[in-house]
């Protein structure tokens, strides 16, 4: 992936000159010309082509170029300016194409990386995005926030924010700056450092913070480097805790009966203060609702200095942890209990809300003696699933767990990525006839297909007369977004049933199998033995994820992962690869029997396959089986 002007010329022009005398050869060769001096110049026709963004543009221009292999820096600023300026952030691609009197003759492209050409051009600064990523729950950040991260070259998150969020910025550099327990918590003098460091640099950068940026958060010291520095930046507020526990517990910090107002008080002021801040007398007293963020390790100073500032020790309370994730907890109790409650740390340990007044009597009546929380409720209500599709592709599976109640923990266990050359796969599409068959076998290898079909300048009209065969459901709901009705559909999505239905009338034909880089040969096996021309093309590469996420290893071996799901033999390989015996703490889920005898091959005990082997049904079985 290139991501500047100079190293896209450069890359191009290399290319060029390595290919001299591939204009003559292709001409004679192909019979557009009976004979060529050498000395005398070709009449070639450069056309440069761009996507990105769904958008497609071109530019065309017509030159003599010598055979020696030159193309002059200016010829290639004339054909790519325009395409360049119309990118905006993220990812794309260029090709550049030479004709002979309409024919190509040489072809040349190349993916681009997070461009930003735009801000390039006119010389702007780079920008900053402080971004609330909620309370918890990855599907409580903002819109506005999705968006950002989606424009980031870099993103900063802290230990608060559900790094499940971070797949909005599935192209971005991720930078954690530290999560207690797990690694070094860096210093805010840290985290600026590095902030502005990628800043001048021009890169987008996303910094991800816990809640809201603007509610105990230190983003006022943000705002002044960056003011300082002269950087543009943008802050996008999130859900603060203090109003996502109320509501997940089932308590609203406002009543018009029992609390008018709602005041939110740090339980842990900077160390370096020479006397606190807080007016503990007035916060006694205050005719309202106190949330109390960061007070855990302090409970016993603040709850004795609003004791002995009055007080009532009956005051009622509650100390929520974790909100709005599936293992919130909830504790009821009094003012003068808190302190042991939460004393020491270990026994309930942060992030914990309290909410401490009248309205904490509320929870009993909203869900009685049930602690837990009001959301989530479904089959899945308390399970936590494993989901190791690849990045950018958990999402509709998220979303159907969360559905059910459940929770789900995105960690990859494969990366779907382009193709580094794309001949043998423009060279299938180009040799496409009516009459013959085309084969997909995932989604995956649709999308790849026809973003490729796209960057050619074609549309779905090329597939006109074509037999369309698809694997499963799944695949044909894809296809259908590009217009196409698969013709073949076997009953179980297998490709042993696909090759049934196609068998009897494949002899003689060809098959064109668009496919992953590595998987089963079952079905172009079998089409050849019916006697069938079959053509198999790669589409995209399908590798495996080398190292395990941490958080995930640690939340296997301490029992907090009910459900590892499971969606390709692949992905099998490689899970036992990453987990090892942990993944004994856990129970399988397989979508089909031939992933299910790839994980028992390993050892690996397999407690559910779904049927039909879609990924609903797989959930379906998950439910009956918690």
């Amino acid at each position: 992936m290139l991501r500047s002007r100079d190293g896209l010329y450069e890359s191009v022009q290399t290319a060029f000159r390595a290919s001299s005398g591939v204009f003559v050869d292709q001409v004679l060769r192909r019979g557009l010309i009976e004979s060529f001096d050498g000395n005398a110049e070709l009449g070639l026709s450069f056309r440069a082509i761009a996507r990105c963004n769904g958008f497609l543009h071109a530019t065309h221009l017509r030159s003599h170029a010598a055979t020696e292999g030159a193309v002059v820096e200016s010829t290639l600023r004339v054909l790519a300016e325009p395409l360049l300026s119309a990118f905006s952030i993220g990812h794309g691609w260029i090709e550049f194409r030479v004709f002979f009197k309409g024919r190509v003759v040489w072809r040349w492209g190349r993916g681009l990386s997070r461009l930003n050409f735009r801000r390039e051009t006119a010389g702007m600064t780079a920008r900053v995005y402080l971004i609330g990523a909620g309370p918890g729950d990855p599907g409580l950040l903002t819109l506005r926030g999705a968006a950002a991260l989606r424009r980031c070259d870099v993103v900063l998150y802290d230990g608060l924010s559900n790094p499940d969020i971070l797949c909005h910025a599935a192209g971005a550099e991720q930078i954690c700056v530290g999560k207690h327990g797990q690694s070094r918590i860096w210093s805010q003098d840290e985290i600026l450092a590095e902030m502005l460091r990628f800043a001048a640099q021009g890169k987008i950068v996303g910094r991800l913070k816990g809640g809201d940026p603007a509610v105990f958060a230190r983003t006022a010291e943000e705002i002044e480097a960056l003011a300082s520095s002269n950087i543009s930046f943008e802050v996008i507020p999130g859900i603060t805790a203090a109003l996502a526990a109320g509501s997940f517990a089932g308590i609203p910090i406002t009543h018009r009966e029992l609390a008018s107002a709602a005041a939110v008080v740090t339980g842990h002021e900077h160390p370096g203060k020479p006397e606190s801040a807080l007016d503990w007398e007035a916060l006694a007293k205050f005719p309202g609702t106190l949330v109390v963020y960061m007070g855990v390790t302090t409970a016993k100073h603040w709850t004795a200095a609003l004791l002995e500032a009055g007080k009532d020790p009956a005051t009622p309370a509650a100390l929520i942890r974790r909100c709005s994730l599936p293992d919130q907890e909830t504790i009821l109790c009094r003012l003068d209990e808190v302190a042991d409650k939460l004393t020491p740390a270990s026994q309930f340990r942060p992030p914990v809300i309290a909410i401490i007044g009248q309205v904490a009597t509320l929870a009993k009546k909203t869900h009685g003696e049930d602690r837990e929380s009001l959301q989530g409720r479904g089959p899945l209500k308390g399970q936590t699933l494993l989901v190791a599709r690849p990045k950018g592709q958990c999402a509709p599976m998220v979303e159907s767990i969360e559905a059910l109640g459940g929770h789900a923990i995105c960690s990859p266990a494969i990366a779907v990525q382009e193709l580094d050359d794309f001949e043998a796969l423009d060279d299938a599409i180009a040799r496409l006839t009516p009459g013959e068959y085309l084969v997909f076998c995932s989604a995956n290898g649709v999308e790849h297909f026809f973003r490729r079909l796209g960057r050619l300048g074609f549309d779905s009209r090329r597939l006109a007369g074509l037999i369309v065969a698809v694997v499963g459901n799944r695949t044909a709901e894809v296809l259908s977004h590009h217009g196409i009705t698969a013709d073949i559909i076997p009953h179980d999505y297998r490709g042993a049933s696909l090759a049934d239905r196609m068998s009897a009338d494949v002899s003689g034909r060809r098959v064109t199998i668009v496919r992953a880089s590595r998987g089963s040969d079952e079905l172009p096996s079998r089409l050849r033995d019916a006697g069938a021309d079959v053509q198999e093309v790669v589409a995209y590469q399908n590798s495996d994820v080398k190292e395990a996420d941490p958080s995930v290893v640690s939340r296997m071996s301490d029992g907090q992962v009910d459900w590892v799901t499971v969606t390709s033999s692949a992905m099998a390989t490689n899970l036992v690869n990453l987990y090892g015996d942990s993944l004994a703490k856990c129970r399988i889920a397989a979508i089909s029997p031939v992933t299910a005898e790839a994980l028992r091959n390993q050892g690996v005990r397999v407690h559910v396959v779904a049927n039909p082997y879609t990924i609903g049904s797989l959930l379906e079985e998950i439910a009956k089986q918690s």
